[in-house]
């Protein structure tokens, strides 16, 4: 038994330094083998890769490698273009009203109309609390009563003025008189106008309105009511994001349930969240059915600017040794790295950038060539 061990030992140890310390040894054996037999080609999101396609590459009329007397590694690319493709920002916040208020009286007094109930909808200029009127249109008669004497002798005083029969004292008076009996006139009308709260504009009651009997003072609460028609998506942008979009941008939302919308960037903050280091974002979309709530959680896609960018499968992105993502492509008929940026990730591959306008994509074999690797190239359709 410990002799089994000692040999496994051995082995092991063996094989760790042949990959560990003799690795480029171990490669170009490897790229000799690889050279002289079918590769296997896995599949990918472009579809299946046999390793016919792969062996097929390179072999003459009369069945002979090429490979075997050129020394090149056979892959499998695909011929992309760049085309334009609109990028975007991910940004995850929630609903808010476009806007709400508090009705609150601003007079003392008994509530006599019936309560709205919290869920009701409610228009512009609809009534929603009544105060007991009292006294107050008692007041308005007097005052108008005295305003119509005080009109009677502004009206006598400036006839005898006029005529030199009364001083130019006495005619001031009088009109002093009917501008106090004229103001006391509009206070008592204002007092009244005041007895009726009324919604400022359309929207839904978010609590009940004051209970009938109770009483109200001056800034206590009648109803508070909410607009959602349009409503407000809310978010944050990062510093890196906040440049990339701009008011007017179109933007596409989607609700934990599922539920699709779509408006347009209204606010962009120009001042950043001190602890946050962020930017408030806010994007409006319609709501006539009123089934978007305040407070409901999205997630929203921003378009920006479209960009140039080459579909390709996931599958053929790679790393170098400095842990850069990448793709491998031909040139000159030999392997060369790409590093890239992923624009956006969908079912059918990832857009890129980084790569030429024109480029030859390796898609099968990228793994075992490095940077100037000859290679012999069998291409294939993008979307096969």
């Amino acid at each position: 038994m410990r002799l089994a061990s000692i040999l496994t030992a051995i082995v092991v140890a063996a094989g760790l330094y042949a990959f560990v310390i003799e690795r480029d040894a171990v490669l170009a054996i490897a790229r000799s083998r690889l050279n002289m037999e079918p590769v296997a080609a896995s599949n990918t999101d472009f579809g299946q890769n046999s390793a016919t396609e792969v062996a097929a590459a390179g072999r003459g009329p009369s069945g002979e490698s090429e490979s075997e007397s050129t020394g090149a590694v056979r892959v499998v690319a695909i011929r992309s273009n760049a085309r334009p493709v609109e990028s975007g920002v991910i940004v995850r916040g929630q609903t808010e009203a476009l806007r709400f208020v508090d009705i609150r009286s601003q007079a003392s007094g008994l509530v006599v109309s019936k309560p709205l109930r919290k869920g009701a909808f409610v228009s512009e200029g609809q009534v929603v609390c009544v105060l007991d009127p009292g006294s107050k249109f008692a007041d308005l008669k007097e005052a108008r009563a005295r305003f119509e004497e005080a009109a009677v002798n502004e009206m006598t005083a400036s006839k005898l003025a006029e005529e030199g029969f009364a001083t130019q004292n006495r005619r001031n008076s009088a009109k002093a008189t009917l501008e106090s009996a004229e103001a006391a006139v509009e206070r008592a009308q204002v007092a009244i106008d005041r007895l009726d709260m009324t919604a400022p504009f359309d929207g839904l009651l978010e609590s009940d309105a004051a209970e009938t009997g109770s009483l109200l003072q001056p800034g206590s609460l009648c109803a508070r009511v909410v607009q959602l028609d349009p409503i407000k998506i809310v978010g944050h942008l990062s510093d890196t994001e906040v440049d990339r979009i701009q008011a007017g941008n179109e933007a596409s939302a989607r609700f934990t349930s599922g539920r699709t919308t779509s408006g347009k960037v209204t606010y962009i903050s120009r001042s950043g969240d001190p602890e946050t280091r962020t930017f408030r974002l806010e994007i409006e979309v319609a709501n006539t059915d009123l089934s978007i709530r305040d407070g409901s959680a999205v997630e929203v896609f921003i378009a920006s600017a479209s960009e140039l960018a080459h579909l390709v499968p996931q599958s053929a992105m790679t790393l170098n040794d400095a842990g850069q993502i990448g793709l491998r492509t031909v040139e000159g008929g030999k392997a060369s790295f790409n590093p890239i940026k992923i624009v956006r990730d969908t079912p059918e591959g990832a857009w890129v950038k980084g790569l030429p306008e024109k480029a030859d994509v390796i898609v099968v074999g990228h793994e075992y060539v490095v940077e100037g690797s000859p290679v012999l190239v069998s291409y294939r359709d993008p979307a096969s």
